[in-house]
């Protein structure tokens, strides 16, 4: 924030924030759609009536669906097109936008005119010709993106976003949202498809309930921080206000680590989505496990100087093969969860042992502990530990579910072990394989 003037990084603060409320309000839309509607064919056009409607880059959008009979793409909705000639429309897999999406599995940002009108390319003309008239005369999309739609190891469709007069709306940082509505959409229309058939009950029950708490979590976790941003920003930019240097720092802090919070609920909330859809990928090299501990407790120094943090290596302790990045985003829940459920000035302490065929990592606190009922649910989506003291703890209740997809997509193992009242242990397990198996790091 150095060297920034207030009023600039405000403005900067308040651009974030627009795009952070765009992104809670299309998530939120989107899982109220899949609660209040059962039925599939209500239940795709109003999800992506909702996309249209919020999500700022967008002015129209599609549905495709893949028919493993005729092994094609077909339409089963659309918003700001005629929807008419896009019923007689079929798509090869690889055959335009969405049929590169859907063989590719991978997500597609067409940023211009000419972007677009190269994927269509291979489209045959009386294809192109129904594509026209659904746009209502217009050759092709200014932009677009597209994103499959992936159940685990199955693509069902493509979700297709553009914008019809304005070239660059879309940008790259868009591609891991739409990203995560598409897994989301796809999880409902893999749940309406067990239905359907009478399969899944108990499946669909818990999709129920997960999309319930969904909004519950969002509603209740991003008000307070949306307040507090926009209460400091207001105060900043009244007219004839003239506050201190140190008071409009303390305004910019807040505002600065409430819109962290805020991108750290929604950055759970994508990561969750990928891990549904099956789509976390690991980046494995080799890792000095203590060095990448001991960075993360700088990192926590400084956000909570009221716990006590000690490391607790071996002299030489193995290398592994892992992803560097997701084992701190596995040890940053760890961490996180172990000071907010401890008080300040108590002792947090990380240790690492090496067993000859896996190392074990484990974070234990001092705090109220956990009752052996809560801990065998400790490691579901968004569930969170009632305090006997009624405090509300923020948070998503997604932070360990996704240590433990993590843990357990390096081949490891997760579990808790606590006491009420006598503090709590996570620990996690790194197989010794690959190419640093026998490798070890002094000190």
């Amino acid at each position: 924030m150095t060297g920034t003037p207030p009023t600039q990084r405000v403005q900067q603060l308040a651009a974030e924030l627009r795009r952070l409320e765009n992104e809670r309000d299309t998530l939120l839309e989107v899982a109220r759609a899949l609660v209040t509607t059962s039925e599939i064919d209500q239940m795709l056009p109003t999800i992506l009536e909702h996309l249209i409607t919020i999500l700022e880059p967008a002015d129209s959008g599609s549905l495709l669906l893949y028919d493993q009979e005729s092994g094609e793409l077909f339409y089963v909705a659309a918003v700001g097109l005629d929807f008419e000639p896009l019923k007689l429309l079929r798509l090869r897999p690889a055959e335009g936008m969405a049929g590169e999406c859907f063989i590719s599995n991978r997500s597609s940002l067409y940023r211009t005119a000419e972007d677009v009108n190269r994927a269509m390319s291979n489209v045959q003309p009386e294809k192109r010709e129904l594509c026209r008239r659904a746009m209502r005369g217009l050759e092709q999309p200014q932009s677009a993106v597209c994103a499959p739609l992936i159940v685990g190891d199955e693509t069902l469709g493509v979700l297709s976003l553009y914008n019809l007069r304005k070239p660059g709306s879309f940008e790259a940082n868009d591609l891991t949202f739409v990203e995560a509505l598409a897994n989301l959409i796809a999880l409902a229309i893999h749940t309406a498809e067990l239905t359907s058939r009478q399969e899944g009950l108990r499946a669909l029950e818990e999709a129920n309930r997960f999309k319930s708490e969904v909004i519950a979590s969002l509603a209740h976790d991003m008000r307070t921080p949306l307040a507090s941003i926009k209460g400091y920003s207001t105060a900043l930019l009244m007219e004839g206000a003239n506050f201190d240097p140190q008071s409009q720092r303390e305004f910019l802090e807040i505002i600065d680590d409430e819109c962290d919070h805020l991108t750290s609920i929604i950055h759970e909330m994508l990561e969750s989505s990928l891990i549904e859809g099956g789509q976390l990928q690991l980046d494995l090299q080799p890792v000095i496990l203590p060095r990448l501990v001991n960075a993360m407790v700088e990192e926590f120094k400084h956000r909570s100087r009221q716990h006590h943090i000690l490391v607790d290596f071996p002299w030489r302790f193995p290398i592994v093969d892992a992803d560097p990045y997701r084992i701190q985003q596995v040890l940053r829940n760890l961490l996180d969860n172990a000071i907010k459920y401890s008080a300040e000035g108590t002792l947090i302490t990380i240790r690492g042992i090496a067993h000859p065929e896996e190392v074990e990592i484990s974070v234990a606190d001092q705090g109220i502990g956990i009752s052996p009922e809560d801990l065998n649910r400790l490691f579901e989506k968004f569930f969170r530990v009632n305090l006997a003291s009624g405090k509300y703890v923020p948070g998503t209740g997604l932070g360990l579910p996704i240590a433990r997809a993590i843990v357990e997509m390096h081949g490891g193992r997760i579990w808790a072990e606590s006491q009420v009242g006598q503090g709590t242990t996570l620990y996690f397990t790194l197989p010794r394989t690959g190419l640093s198996r026998g490798l070890a790091v002094e000190g």
